[in-house]
């Protein structure tokens, strides 16, 4: 007799429920951390830098009235330390959002898993009585001797009692909400009078974590990224009087605060990198400048380009360009606008053409080793390597260096924010400042016809 077979499904086993079981926890336990990063970085991260950022930049910012009294100082220490009141303003900002942190969005996915039939206006109590339980074991282990010594035995069995009851409210199956109220009140009651002495108060909370947020953003600015203003415009036309810019204060190795040491280095810079240093004649003073020559090179300069071991650095003629310096004597500057292309770098160069007063020939210098020589992009309206040292010229030490510029995150002026300057990259492309919008065609031109080589030859 010929066998039929069954149309049933074949019954499934339970190695194979075990790994859909399995594949099902893999989804939600990576779902449930992506979910806590998002939490973690959107409210502990970007919120509070955004707001700070924006608080310091509104603070900042030039208006028509003057103010008097204890405001104008507030406000023209905004102005001149932006990047200081931002880091108080993060602090405050972290601290609140700190105190919130139970109520905020995602915050069920960034905590310690909550019970799945736990009602969702007993979840910040149930993480209260966590912290709780946290908080009370950790006095009971801290403080043993204290606590023999100024409890009796029966205090801290009840002490121990309302912990345990406590903990079996929570895990109680099915969950009863007026049984764990009642835990939670009776066990916080308990706490609060017979370790009161040994508790964090809130203020004490409040404190240790702006306390947190202020070391944090001290260590990363004085390990990763610092924000400097740029004062002159020894470097126009790449950056701008009253440019705020970011220094990656790594690029080099990390420094060690309040020393002129690197945990360790990655020296010299590349040619065409742009540099906050201290100033070698006068340490306390920080300037920015682009490095032209390495350690060995022989630099000299003709009507202000650079002639490396004898070899000029490549430039493009971009066009006329004017700007004005607001400074106590208001002045129009126009010149002659370049693009000057050196290692990997392109990038703008403006020749003064009514400070040319600086001798046709400069140089030959010297770097030594241990040194790099650094120029100005405002070629003819710059204090640099050439002309330090009573005229003699001299380089930057290595140990002088502080780090290397990346872009502007802010721009003020006597007329408020330069919106076009913001994120204007100091390194990489280029970009034409907006009076000069007019020479984009050559502009394009020189960017696209990159000469070779573009690399000066061993000296």
């Amino acid at each position: 007799m010929k066998r039929t077979s069954s149309s049933r499904p074949r019954a499934r086993t339970p190695v194979a429920h075990a790994h859909e079981a399995r594949a099902r926890e893999t989804t939600s336990a990576i779902r449930s951390r992506l979910l806590r990063y998002l939490y973690w970085t959107v409210w502990f991260v970007a919120l509070p830098t955004v707001v700070a950022c924006v608080t310091a930049w509104i603070s900042a910012r030039a208006s028509g009235a003057e103010v008097a009294g204890d405001l104008s100082s507030i406000l023209g220490l905004a102005r001149a330390q932006p990047a200081a009141i931002g880091i108080v303003l993060f602090a405050a900002f972290e601290t609140g959002l700190w105190g919130a942190r139970h109520q905020l969005p995602l915050a069920r996915y960034a905590h310690a898993q909550v019970r799945g039939d736990l009602p969702p206006q007993l979840r910040r109590h149930f993480q209260r009585a966590r912290s709780l339980l946290d908080e009370a074991e950790g006095i009971l282990a801290r403080n043993e001797r204290a606590l023999a010594r100024d409890l009796t035995s029966e205090e801290r069995g009840r002490i121990g009692s309302a912990l345990e009851a406590l903990r079996r409210s929570m895990q109680v199956i099915p969950f009863d909400a007026t049984a764990f109220m009642d835990a939670l009140k009776r066990t916080d009651a308990d706490i609060d009078m017979r370790l009161g002495r040994w508790r964090k108060s809130a203020v004490r909370e409040c404190l240790e974590v702006s306390l947190v947020a202020v070391v944090l953003a001290l260590a990363l600015r004085a390990f990763v990224i610092e924000a400097f203003k740029i004062p002159s415009g020894s470097m126009i036309a790449t950056l701008m009087v009253g440019d705020h810019i970011f220094v990656n204060k790594s690029s080099y190795g990390p420094a060690i605060p309040f020393t002129r040491s690197r945990m360790w280095t990655s020296m010299p810079p590349h040619r065409a990198d742009v540099i906050v240093f201290a100033f070698p004649e006068q340490p306390e003073i920080d300037f920015i400048k682009r490095v032209i020559a390495l350690p060995g090179d022989v630099l000299e300069v003709k009507n202000g380009h650079p002639i490396i071991n004898g070899w000029e650095v490549p430039s493009c003629r971009v066009g006329t360009w004017s700007y004005v310096d607001n400074g106590w004597n208001v002045q129009r500057h126009e010149g002659d606008l370049y693009i000057e292309y050196l290692g990997d770098e392109s990038y703008l160069t403006f020749y003064d053409q009514g400070l040319d007063t600086l001798p046709e020939y400069q140089g030959p210098y010297f770097a030594k080793p241990g040194e790099v020589w650094v120029m100005g992009d405002n070629r003819n309206n710059s204090h640099d390597s050439r002309m330090w040292f009573a005229g003699h010229g001299g380089g930057v030490p290595f140990e002088n260096i502080r780090g290397r510029a990346l872009f502007v995150w802010l721009s003020l002026s006597d007329e408020g924010v330069d919106w076009s300057r913001q994120f204007a990259p100091v390194m990489g492309r280029p970009r034409l400042p907006p009076a000069a919008r007019s020479l984009e065609p050559q502009f394009e031109q020189c960017l696209n016809h990159r000469p070779t080589p573009t690399s000066p030859p061993p000296r």
